[in-house]
């Protein structure tokens, strides 16, 4: 069966703040609610270990973190620096390290990790929202253990990946690629490509460009995983946002991704990443709607 991803933990008081970590439960339990899934569908995350975190960030950052030192390492994070956050963190990238083994031993190889997306943390510092990077981390760690030596970063938050697309600059095994709002946070990196999309930018041209692109990548590049970086910010009642894609787009954009790796059996793990719809239950419909377009496209593939 599929497997999600979840922790009560990910639910940390980060205070007043426009990222609503109560959405977390809020998709698992609207998945719940739907029978989407069942409570022995989910797994418990441990957090990274010391090792996992070495092979993506600096030894001197995680330092700062683990003594919660205000440094200019950690001072762009723009969250407050607590022990239950860095924890939290560190859980998160557990998160997306035990997504890549369910996704990697199963069959449709499918895996929702309702956290994580964490894409803007660089291997040295700190920046927007993120302090330690599961996507990088949870790709390495599967180097790492001999899973897969190749990886694709299909990040379609409505932000670049700006700190995934750093650490992998120098990887060729593994392929970033970002489609988002241009004219937005953060300062652009050079992903292995990247779609910068004009403000409002809605459906159908959104769908139009990705769709273009998505399928000679994955034949080209031939990733034997892929995390897709689902965030909701892209909707355009986003707060932080500038495009204008609806939920109804925003689900075509999970089925495009997701069919795409399904249907030619490519492992793939969704992590939910941003959202800061002005009512938080449109980033929770959006967000556990990516999970049950996974589990709908992994039934499907049963047949």
């Amino acid at each position: 069966m599929i497997k999600f991803i979840w922790s009560p933990d990910y639910e940390i008081d980060i205070g007043d703040h426009v990222f609503p970590t109560a959405k977390y439960r809020l998709v698992r339990d609207l998945l719940l609610e739907d029978e989407v899934c069942a409570i022995e569908d989910f797994l418990v995350p441990v957090p990274a270990t010391q090792e996992q975190l070495e092979a993506v960030h600096s030894v001197a950052y995680l330092d700062d973190l683990s003594n919660l030192r205000r440094s200019t390492r950690t001072a762009s994070s723009e969250l407050p620096l607590t022990a239950e956050i860095v924890d939290g963190y560190k859980l998160a990238a557990g998160g997306t390290i035990i997504a890549c083994r369910a996704a990697l031993s199963v069959s449709p190889p499918v895996a929702c990790h309702i956290g994580g997306g964490f894409h803007h943390a660089f291997a040295d510092h700190a920046e927007g929202f993120c302090y330690i990077n599961d996507i990088a981390v949870a790709i390495c760690a599967m180097r790492q253990e001999g899973r897969i030596q190749r990886a694709l970063v299909i990040d379609c938050d409505l932000h670049q990946g700006n700190g995934t697309a750093h650490i992998f600059q120098d990887v060729p095994e593994v392929f970033t690629f970002s489609i988002h709002q241009e004219a937005n946070y953060p300062t652009k990196q050079k992903s292995d490509l990247d779609i910068g999309l004009e403000d409002l930018t809605g459906d159908v041209d959104y769908l139009s460009q990705l769709r273009d692109v998505l399928a000679p990548l994955i034949e080209s590049h031939r990733p034997e995983l892929i995390i897709y970086v689902a965030g909701a910010d892209p909707y355009k009642h986003d707060v932080l946002g500038g495009l204008n894609l609806t939920i109804e787009g925003l689900a075509e954009r999970d089925r495009l991704v997701i069919h795409e790796a399904i249907s030619r059996r490519i492992p793939i793990v969704t992590v939910t990443a941003g959202g800061y719809a002005m009512k938080v239950a449109d980033t929770v419909t959006i967000q556990a709607q990516t999970c049950k377009i996974a589990s709908e496209l992994f039934h499907q593939a049963l047949l």
